[in-house]
């Protein structure tokens, strides 16, 4: 006797696919990237990938049943400068809606040896404010955001200096970029500092005065989390 086998055949946005069912949600998800240095990748000894603030949002999101996908691209050492290389090729190709952009901890930091930062306070806010423009021209909301600032044991920079005295400069230009483009700030360094000034160590929210440990990427969510419920509106 002959046997007789069916394929059932569904049908998805490109072509059909056997046996494979895609729902409408994923098809629609809305693209949140998160785009920064170290401090936004987090990952590291005491963080997993889950721990930090973008995987805390994807957490949150989900939760609450929306089709939202954070994608984090935060890359460890990187510059402005850096970012805009980048941006074409590995941000705007997500086609997201959100992005998320946090700089300053490696542009305005003073290595050893040296006796200025990585880029000027000058060259960080034009890179910013690139950044900025386009993602304007690609129809991407912008959401600018302060780093938070070190920790009180921070070492000193190549100059002797704590590096919060030059981070807090760079981190005035994102708010000045921040009101000129009229794009939302999420003020992380303010809230940072004024957990400091209330008489506690930021530090005890790193892993090593500079990287947030597990609470301190909840601290960052939660300052994130209202401003891009806003925006998904």
């Amino acid at each position: 006797m002959r046997r007789m086998f069916i394929v059932r055949m569904i049908v998805i946005v490109g072509g059909l696919v056997p046996g494979v069912l895609v729902s409408a949600q994923a098809a629609e998800e809305t693209v949140i990237v998160t785009l920064g240095d170290s401090i936004t990748k987090g990952v590291r000894s005491g963080v997993t990938a889950e721990q930090t603030f973008a995987g805390l949002l994807q957490r949150e999101f989900g939760d609450a049943g929306a089709a939202i996908k954070v994608v984090n691209q935060g890359i460890g050492g990187e510059r402005t400068d850096q970012a805009l290389r980048r941006l074409e090729q590995e941000i705007l190709s997500l086609k997201p809606a959100i992005v998320t952009v946090m700089y300053g901890t490696n542009d305005s930091y003073v290595d050893q040896g040296k006796s200025a930062s990585r880029l000027s306070e000058q060259q960080f806010e034009t890179n910013l404010r690139e950044l900025v423009e386009r993602m304007q021209a690609a129809n991407v909301k912008v959401v600018l955001m302060t780093e938070p600032c070190w920790g009180k044991s921070a070492s000193k920079n190549g100059l002797g200096e704590h590096p919060d005295e030059r981070l807090q400069k760079y981190m005035a230009s994102t708010r000045l970029v921040a009101a000129e483009k009229q794009v939302p700030l999420v003020d992380h360094y303010q809230i940072w500092t004024k957990h400091r000034d209330a008489g506690n160590d930021p530090g005890e929210w790193t892993t090593d005065q500079c990287h947030p440990n597990p609470v301190g990427h909840r601290e960052l969510a939660k300052a994130m989390l209202p401003v891009l419920k806003s925006l998904l509106k």
